[in-house]
């Protein structure tokens, strides 16, 4: 929100037009004009009072001409012609040249068509040809302001203040000038002296919202933002105060009520509709995210983040078309956004044109090979469909830019490992586990590799370790107790099935195992008692039993 920055200090010189006396018989045809353009001007129709004025020019003495350009330059102004007036003006400067009025409704015309350098300069010759010194100080100020020199308005309405300690202009002026300067606590203190004179100052209200949203003094916010509602209730800088304030303290529902305030008093205000789409998007009211987006985009149609978050917003709903449309309209928008490009290749794996994601993570990645994000989907893809020296090379890339990423690291020790190569599985695998002891898919991992070499200790000791980080999944517990059983530890084995039976009752393998390990123990009976539940529960697990016991 920009502070308020008043530029109307001074009004435009009269137009000498002189009193209406006595009239010769000679008058010359200028005269005439005049006294026509006099007579509309004093009717009240500054319009035809101009159009009088043309061609009146013509075989006019020097005074007359002088007199003409005046009261033309006057109207043009007053009609808000400022170009015209500008032109009127300037060229009475050189008619005039010493007088001060001149310049200083030339700096006037000047400043309201924003050419602030140039009004500057003139009225500073104003000032120096005797001008109302307290009004050029703070008309050079305010146009200062506009060219964003602080240092230089603060110097201007110094010297007003300097003339006039109790000018409300001049605080204001040097306040707003502070403030620019991010010097908040001199700023506010001149606010509040114009405030306690005047408490319903609006335009010190508005720039002390400004100035606490920039301190990030939201509470601060809330409470100038209300003084101001008291008056003007439908004051939309008090209203985005609060907003911005809603959204700082994560109180969307708030944010989204203020928001709808705004669309209602300012239905052709983007950035209205577009926080009330992030609002509505925070609180999890997608549908009216989404209007209230294309809303936002519909105002203005270039704004990328209307696009962007539009598509998050239908990517929410798993509307995924709509998404990727999105995206692509957005990169139309700024063609260099790799960020954006990645959203779409996303949105095509989502949707299962998995080559042509494939084709545009490699094709991002020949533009930005920095993209980590787009080498880890690339990997995946290429994992997936078993190109293990293009997955191996893309996740080796994802751990040359960011060494300590588990997921990378599990999926390039799962491409070593189908790859024949479980060396450097384990090494990937181990320094992971080394840094996150608890890693249960690094525990998997290694698990897989040592039953996958019949190395039964280890395998032991990993699946031992995975019940420890909490993963007692029926099928963990059971291989826990085979590998114990055929490292020849039937009281563990036992002890492991059973609990692969609480978790699953009816797991046949891990009951039929069982009876196996009470009959290691010498408990026949309670082994034969497991051996027929089993069948009871899996009955194709006596396939098979009459040929091994032949």
């Amino acid at each position: 929100m920009e502070q308020v920055v008043k530029t109307d200090q001074i009004t435009a010189a009269a137009a000498e037009v002189g009193t209406v006396g006595q009239t010769t018989v000679h008058a010359e045809p200028s005269s005439r004009n005049l006294a026509r353009a006099v007579s509309h001007y004093i009717q009240g129709d500054s319009e035809h009072a101009l159009k009088a004025l043309e061609g009146a020019e013509a075989g006019a003495s020097e005074s007359s001409l002088t007199e003409i350009t005046a009261a033309r330059a006057h109207l043009q102004f007053e009609l808000r012609r400022y170009e015209d007036a500008a032109a009127s003006y300037a060229r009475l400067a050189t008619l005039r040249h010493q007088d001060s009025d001149v310049r200083a409704s030339l700096g006037l015309c000047l400043q309201n068509l924003d050419r602030y350098a140039e009004a500057v300069e003139s009225f500073r010759q104003a000032l120096a040809l005797g001008a109302k010194a307290l009004d050029m100080q703070l008309a050079i100020g305010a146009c200062l302001l506009h060219l964003n020199e602080p240092q230089e308005a603060r110097e201007a309405f110094d010297a007003a203040l300097a003339r006039a300690p109790e000018s409300e202009a001049a605080m204001f002026g040097k306040a707003v000038a502070l403030q620019m300067g991010w010097e908040f606590d001199e700023a506010a203190v001149l606010y509040e002296r114009i405030l306690e004179r005047n408490p319903k100052a609006e335009d010190s209200l508005v720039n002390m919202i400004s100035l606490s949203l920039q301190r990030k003094n939201y509470q601060m916010v809330r409470s100038y933002a209300e003084r101001l509602l008291v008056f003007r209730p439908d004051a939309p800088a008090a209203i985005e105060g609060l907003t911005v304030a809603a959204f700082a303290r994560d109180d969307f529902e708030a944010a989204a009520q203020h928001a709808l305030r705004l669309t209602q008093l300012a239905p052709s205000v983007y950035n209205n509709w577009f926080n009330l789409g992030v609002a509505c998007q925070k609180l999890g009211r997608l549908p009216e995210a989404i209007q209230a987006y294309q809303r936002a985009r519909d105002i203005r149609e270039e704004a990328i983040y209307a696009h962007v978050n539009l598509g998050v917003a239908y990517q929410e709903l798993e509307d995924l078309s709509q998404a990727r449309a999105c995206f692509e309209r957005a990169i139309q928008i700024a063609p260099d956004r790799d960020d954006l490009r990645f959203q779409v290749a996303w949105m095509a794996e989502r949707q299962g044109q998995l080559d042509e994601a494939e084709a545009m993570y490699a094709k991002l990645l020949e533009k930005n090979p920095a993209l980590e994000n787009a080498w880890f989907r690339l990997g995946y893809l290429q994992l997936q469909r078993g190109n293990k020296p293009g997955s191996i090379a893309a996740f080796e890339a994802c751990l040359a830019k960011q060494p300590d990423w588990p997921e990378a690291e599990i999926n390039l020790g799962m491409a070593y490992s189908n790859d024949g190569r479980d060396d450097r599985a384990e090494v990937v695998l181990g320094k992971l586990l080394t840094r996150h002891p608890n890693s249960v898919e690094a525990l998997k991992g290694l698990a897989a590799i040592a039953l996958k070499r019949d190395d039964r200790e280890k395998g032991l000791k990993y699946h031992l370790r995975l019940i420890d980080a909490g993963l007692t999944t029926p099928e963990v517990l059971y291989n826990t107790g085979l590998l114990s059983q055929q490292l020849n530890n039937p009281e563990d084995a036992a002890r492991f099935y059973r609990l692969a039976l609480e978790a699953r009752p009816d797991f046949g393998e891990a009951r039929l195992n069982l009876g196996h390990a009470l009959e290691s123990l010498g408990k026949k009976d309670e082994a034969r008692a497991c051996w027929v539940q089993a069948l009871e529960v899996k009955p194709e697990l006596a396939r098979g039993y009459f040929r091994r016991t032949a």
